[in-house]
């Protein structure tokens, strides 16, 4: 069975790691969560971040198979739509998005034009579902808590976990957003826990800590199960509800949160724009 080649790139204005993951037969390659840079104060995009990822693979003669999301981000916006205007590739993510889509198109009080249906996106995956990078096989596990669209993508020894664990020493990732919740968090990571010890498990994001002052985005089952601030293998699951619930209420709304949205459940694309060519996004005001 061959092994995948994992390359990251990690985008630190967001904290954010994307990966390429390519096959070495057939240089068929995914890239896994990327990032259009976003200035939130003249609301300028950058390609800083995606120009790596496209160099790497031009420079290693991949074939964009796939660009996948682990789940609509509230961090940064999706480099999606622009890679795949200029790599080729399948958009994807899991079949849940119409969630997002509904509670955020409320939000945004988006018009009968915003589809609720996923079909933004080229392919949206079930649970269990299997495709191929490649000659290599892909299993999706969908790992609902973080948001009811998110999911995980098993290659091999390696599991891309989107935001479902952060490192050992940070924890986990919050469960209030619109179809967040605590407890089917708690139930996906369980999921994740039962793969082989050994089995590498791979971060969207990273952020240092009071006792690491560099940027860490792999660990392991094993070493989740043991160290997990949060989450580890001795932590009852009504215990880990009411801890996330409490710290989740004392957290700040992510400062990308309300421009990322939009794009993301558009599969990365902007909205439509007005009649004189310009692009606009909404800011809903005194919004809960």
């Amino acid at each position: 069975m061959s092994k995948p080649i994992i390359e990251a790139f990690f985008d630190e204005c967001t904290n954010t790691v994307s990966y390429v993951v390519s096959d070495p037969k057939s240089l068929s390659c995914a890239i896994i969560d990327s990032v259009l840079g976003f200035d939130i104060y003249s609301a300028y995009t950058s390609d800083e971040s995606l120009e790596k990822i496209i160099s790497y693979i031009n420079n290693n003669n991949l074939k964009t198979q796939w660009i996948l999301e682990t789940h609509a981000h509230a961090d940064h916006l999706s480099a999606a739509g622009v890679l795949k205007s200029r790599l080729g590739g399948k958009v994807a993510m899991g079949c849940n998005i119409p969630l997002v889509q509904k509670a955020f198109g409320k939000i945004y009080n988006e018009n009968k034009e915003f589809k609720r249906n996923g079909s933004q996106f080229d392919k949206l995956f079930n649970d269990g579902e299997k495709f191929q990078i490649g000659t290599l096989s892909v299993t999706v596990i969908s790992v609902p808590g973080h948001t009811p669209a998110c999911v995980a993508y098993h290659i091999s020894d390696a599991l891309f976990i989107g935001d479902t664990l952060f490192m050992p020493d940070y924890g986990s990732a919050r469960c209030d957003f619109p179809g967040g919740d605590a407890g089917s968090l708690y139930d996906s990571v369980q999921k994740i826990y039962q793969l082989p010890g050994k089995t590498r498990l791979f971060h969207c994001h990273d952020y240092r800590t009071k006792n690491r002052n560099y940027y860490k985005w792999e660990t392991t089952v094993d070493e989740q199960k043991e160290k997990n601030i949060h989450l580890n293998s001795s932590v009852e699951r009504q215990s880990f509800i009411e801890m996330r619930t409490m710290r989740d209420k004392t957290l700040k709304t992510p400062k990308l949160l309300l421009p990322s949205i939009q794009i993301n459940m558009r599969a990365g694309k902007l909205p439509k724009a007005e009649n004189n060519g310009k692009h606009y996004l909404k800011i809903p005001i005194n919004t809960a």
